[in-house]
């Protein structure tokens, strides 16, 4: 092997391993390790120093009204079009579709349950789908594009503590958050971790959207207090054990955590990290 050959593939292997780090968005710089996995390359990498939001949609396969809303919220995941934000994408199924014709295989009551205090959170208003939510604290319907665009906007200029997942080597996930700047004067908060897989597709049979294939991208699998920040607190550590069943897709999933505000439901800060493989 030629001494230019050498110096070429030292320069590719260079260029790999540069392609292979993820720099996440925040306030401060930080890292997120995932055993050597980056971003599925149907998605776009976060830009250096953006701010994460987290775009949540209360969503059924049994509402007509829904697919168009589930579409926007894997277009927003997938080309992140607003500059400054990147945005981490829940879609959650409620179950109160299920008894009108067709059973989600997505659905549960716990995405009913988290609409329902959400719903408190907005002065009691009734609960409807498709539904979409911007980082606790904005509203509106779920499949419009201008609205979901507007609220990422406004909220993404809003800087946020860093969180820092990794992965352990016994295959639990290891997170660290920055103390709660942002957070209201004697607040707490919550941390939730949650699973989400991407590439899901149904092919609904009965009810509203009976003979329609639909596509998903961050469906909520799994959703669960990790633990909780009190006011003053000079950050957050915590390792969870991860269990997924085999019929989820490890190339698709991703770990979600986010810290929220459990009066005001304000989510203060966020990040996500491929499963590894």
């Amino acid at each position: 092997m030629s001494l230019r050959t050498s110096v070429w593939l030292i320069f590719v292997a260079g260029v790999v391993v540069a392609a292979f780090s993820v720099r996440w968005p925040g306030a401060a710089a930080r890292d997120v390790m995932a055993g050597g996995n980056t971003l599925s390359a149907a998605r776009t990498s976060p830009e250096a120093g953006s701010t994460p939001v987290l775009v949540e949609l209360f969503t059924s396969e049994g509402c007509s009204s829904c697919p168009p809303a589930d579409s926007l919220l894997m277009h927003l995941g997938r080309t992140q079009p607003v500059h400054g934000a990147y945005m981490i994408v829940l879609e959650e199924h409620v179950d109160y579709w299920d008894r009108l014709g067709w059973k989600d295989p997505f659905s549960s009551e716990a995405a009913t349950d988290r609409q329902r205090e959400y719903a408190g959170a907005f002065g009691g208003q009734q609960i409807y789908t498709p539904q979409m939510v911007v980082d606790g604290h904005a509203e509106f319907v779920g499949s419009s594009e201008n609205d979901a665009l507007r609220a990422v906007r406004e909220t993404s200029v809003l800087r946020k503590p860093a969180v820092t997942l990794s992965w352990m080597a016994d295959g639990r996930l290891s997170i660290s958050v920055e103390p709660l700047t942002n957070a209201a004067h004697g607040e707490s908060a919550q941390v939730y971790f949650a699973v989400t897989e991407n590439m899901l597709q149904s092919d609904v049979k009965r009810g509203e959207n009976s003979g329609r294939a639909l596509k998903h991208d961050g469906v909520v699998r799994q959703l669960l207090p990790a633990g909780k920040i009190e006011a003053g607190a000079a950050g957050f550590f915590a390792n969870i054990s991860v269990h997924t069943p085999h019929e989820w897709n490890p190339a698709n999933l991703r770990a979600v955590v986010f810290v929220q505000e459990k009066r005001s439901r304000r989510v203060l800060a966020l990040a996500e990290v491929p499963f590894p493989l």
